[in-house]
């Protein structure tokens, strides 16, 4: 399984981000590998408006099965990754990414 967090940088102590459509970076983790990799969505900070939509797109390019956020995505952002089956998990803002992705595999968010 890949699981996705909006992050505020590129490790596992990097801290959460609670924002979904602006978010700095995705860290992906893949279970099945023992893999974590990051993809910089700093760019989003340029765009006025549809920002929710283009993160997504970044998003559905990695196939995460879940995502782990904050708040959760906007209303457009949402409903295109409820299209796609990308599992939202919202309530980590204040952790850090192993933080949350712990809390995730003991049923706590």
């Amino acid at each position: 399984m890949k699981i996705a967090f909006t992050t505020k940088g590129t490790e596992w102590d990097s801290p959460m981000d609670a924002r979904f459509g602006r978010t700095d970076y995705f860290l992906i983790y893949d279970e099945e590998k023992d893999e974590l990799t990051s993809v910089d969505n700093t760019d989003i900070n340029e765009v006025a408006h549809g920002a929710g939509p283009r993160t997504a797109q970044k998003l559905f390019e990695q196939k995460p099965d879940v995502l782990i956020t904050g708040n959760g995505p906007g209303g457009n952002a949402a409903m295109a990754l409820k299209q796609v089956n990308i599992k939202i998990i919202t309530g980590a803002g204040t952790m850090t990414a192993k933080e949350a992705y712990d809390a995730y595999k003991k049923g706590e968010l």
